[in-house]
């Protein structure tokens, strides 16, 4: 059974940088297009970024420009480098394998004003 295990979030102020890690296992995950989602309090869940197993990668419209999505040598770990953060980046951050139901526990990010 594959399972996603997310780390790397905590509180910032606004204008840093975080780097969350999304750790799977299970032979799929290679194989697999990732993505990153978050859900702010209230508001649905939204997506970030993806990447494909060839590198490929998409973002969402709020994030273009200052996050960037990557895979690991080992191809099980996904990372979101997060730069020039802002409040509304505040949410929980969750970790998927596109197009299925996996999804790990999610991460708190919390930007400070």
């Amino acid at each position: 059974q594959v399972r996603l295990v997310e780390s790397g979030g905590g509180l910032v102020q606004a204008g840093g940088s975080l780097r969350l890690s999304c750790a799977a296992s299970g032979s799929i995950f290679s194989f697999s297009v990732m993505g990153w989602y978050r859900q702010a309090p209230g508001k649905q869940r939204e997506l970030v970024a993806t990447i494909t197993s060839g590198g490929d990668t998409n973002y969402g419209d709020s994030v273009k420009g200052r996050f960037t999505i990557s895979r690991g040598n080992a191809k099980n770990t996904v990372y979101l480098q997060m730069n020039s953060l802002k409040p509304e980046d505040t949410a929980v951050y969750y970790c998927n394998i596109i197009g299925s139901t996996i999804w790990g526990q999610g991460t708190q990010v919390t930007v400070s004003s």
